[in-house]
């Protein structure tokens, strides 16, 4: 019966059905099957997305709306530019620090992309980049956001799982900034030799400061936004959800009136779409947790930890194929569904061999974000070349090149290295 569920769950993903229909789907066909109470799963699934933990999901929406339409994300990037503008390369650098802020304030890897490759792409080309490479440099940073906290998949997998929002925040933090810094070095080394790739700023030491004390003005209200967010979670002020609705009522007045953004129609439109997109994923919830209720009901974790231990004992050894499922599941759902789907599946089986479950965290999301990159699905990579006009085969090779050389090497200090992980959880909230 759960060979089938599953088995229907990838055939119905595969052929294009949407993802809550396909979890309901497989949750139907489970039902039928093992003879359970329908009224028992509809209301386990409606009493759980009643979390109040959820409403930070649609705010940090609306936040990152706000900031694609409010022309927010420019501040920043000229504020950034000043300082690596003058190394070849270093435009590509902002881009990837770029991404990974923006992507801190929404939590949303296309609303990054789109905002930020809007604006750097033209940027980029004019300076002499190669399109195929900004493409898969953005679609890459553009995942950021999903380790760099707060992260709308830490937000649905501590819910999910059972954990601290907070300790998942900090659990991803480290990994992100590595892999953030990896990326830019790797742009920056790839691009030292390339005689058409040009310098954007050329100041002297009198102009740098004017254009500091500037840039600094100009993007002061930008940089509050994360520092009300960061700060008042991580400073015990407010909860992820306040700090999602701080977030979204900072971004109103700041995109009408500092940036001038913001129109009255636009922000109807921003309203719409985030609430759109709620509506999709509160669907999907509902339709998960049937699903993973059933999933722990026919006692699913064990058997695949069974399975796994009957070809090695070794946690290495495990934790090499779990990391293969998540991103198979990475490449084959968008990061919400796939983080709804592995949380309840592979996170007993995790802490069966001994990971500890906030660890596991840090471990799914990069997983997740590197599935979503990785050919031949790779949804943000298209995404990208349909942004900035680049075919595929010209973004494929720079994109196995930055697999290869910085999120594979981050996945695996993550996954084998707790201590990036558990280090400032351990810190800050006194875990164990």
């Amino acid at each position: 019966m759960l060979v089938t569920a599953i088995i229907l769950l990838i055939i119905s993903l595969i052929i294009g059905l949407p993802v809550p229909f396909a979890f309901f789907t497989s949750a139907l066909w489970i039902m039928v099957a093992g003879f359970y109470s329908p009224d028992f799963l509809f209301t386990h699934g409606y009493n759980s997305i009643g979390s109040i933990v959820l409403l930070a999901i649609p705010l940090f929406i609306m936040a990152g709306g706000l900031m694609e339409r409010g022309n927010i994300a420019e501040s920043l990037i000229r504020f950034i530019e000043l300082f690596v503008g003058r190394i070849k390369g270093g435009l590509g650098a902002v881009a990837v620090v770029a991404c990974a802020v923006f992507g801190s304030i929404t939590g949303s890897s296309s609303a990054t992309l789109t905002c930020i490759g809007s604006i750097m792409f033209p940027r980029l080309k004019e300076t002499g980049y190669p399109v195929g490479h900004t493409a898969a440099l953005l679609a890459s940073s553009s995942v950021l956001g999903i380790l760099i906290p707060p992260s709308t998949l830490m937000i649905l997998f501590s819910w999910v799982g059972g954990q601290s929002v907070l300790a998942c925040f900090l659990a991803t933090l480290i990994p992100g900034i590595i892999l953030t810094a990896m990326i830019a070095i790797y742009n920056i080394f790839i691009l030292r030799n390339n005689p058409e790739v040009m310098v954007t700023e050329k100041l002297s030491s009198a102009d740098f400061k004017k254009a500091l004390g500037k840039r600094t003005v100009n993007a002061f209200p930008a940089f509050l936004m994360p520092v009300f967010i960061l700060g008042g979670i991580y400073g015990g002020f407010v909860t992820p959800t306040e700090a999602a609705a701080v977030s979204a009522v900072y971004a109103i007045p700041v995109g009408f009136w500092v940036y001038k953004g913001l129109t009255m129609e636009n922000f109807k439109e921003v309203v719409v779409e985030s609430a759109t997109t709620t509506g999709v994923i509160m669907i999907m919830l509902f339709s998960v947790m049937m699903l993973s209720r059933l999933y722990i009901m026919e006692d699913l974790p064990s058997k695949i930890l069974t399975l796994l231990q009957s070809i090695t004992t070794s946690k290495v050894g495990i934790l090499l194929m779990l990391n293969l499922f998540m991103i198979l599941m990475g490449m084959l759902m968008d990061d919400c569904s796939a983080t709804m789907l592995c949380t309840p599946i592979l996170l007993p089986i995790a802490i069966k061999i001994g990971v500890h479950p906030i660890h596991f965290a840090a471990i799914l999301g990069v997983n997740i974000g590197m599935g979503n990159i990785t050919p031949p699905t790779a949804p943000l990579l298209y995404l990208a070349g349909r942004l900035n006009g680049a075919k595929i085969d010209e973004s494929l090779k720079p994109t196995l090149n930055l697999l290869l050389f910085c999120w594979l090497p981050a996945l695996i200090l993550t996954t084998y290295v707790p201590v990036l992980s558990l280090a400032l959880p351990r810190i800050f909230l006194g875990m164990n």
